[in-house]
């Protein structure tokens, strides 16, 4: 998508190289390390979690929409309140998808 990809630019250099390594690894049929699923959000959807000195960015996708890899949202976790993310980016992701999978209709 290409607000996420636009997000995704924005990233520091060092973590647009780690993240698009764990996409490809993605696309490949496999996850990495810093991948988990995100749960809540019906299966095949994943999180890229990378550090920087900058802080922590995330990295959403979906593997089960048709036969792509499909980035749906990319930001800075900026809340200090533990690993969680965000209710209003999870509400974001939830509104992506359902685009999405409209559009693949």
């Amino acid at each position: 998508m290409n607000s996420a990809r636009r997000e995704f630019e924005k990233f520091p250099a060092k973590v647009q190289t780690e993240g698009l390594a764990a996409l490809t690894v993605a696309a490949e049929g496999s996850k990495t390390d810093n991948a988990k699923p995100l749960h809540g959000l019906g299966s095949g959807v994943f999180e890229i979690v990378l550090h920087d000195r900058a802080g922590t960015f995330r990295v959403v996708y979906a593997v089960q929409l048709g036969d792509d890899l499909w980035v749906v949202h990319a930001f800075q976790k900026k809340s200090k309140k533990g690993k969680k993310t965000p209710q209003p980016e999870i509400d974001l992701i939830r509104e992506r998808l359902k685009r999405l999978k409209e559009i693949l209709r």
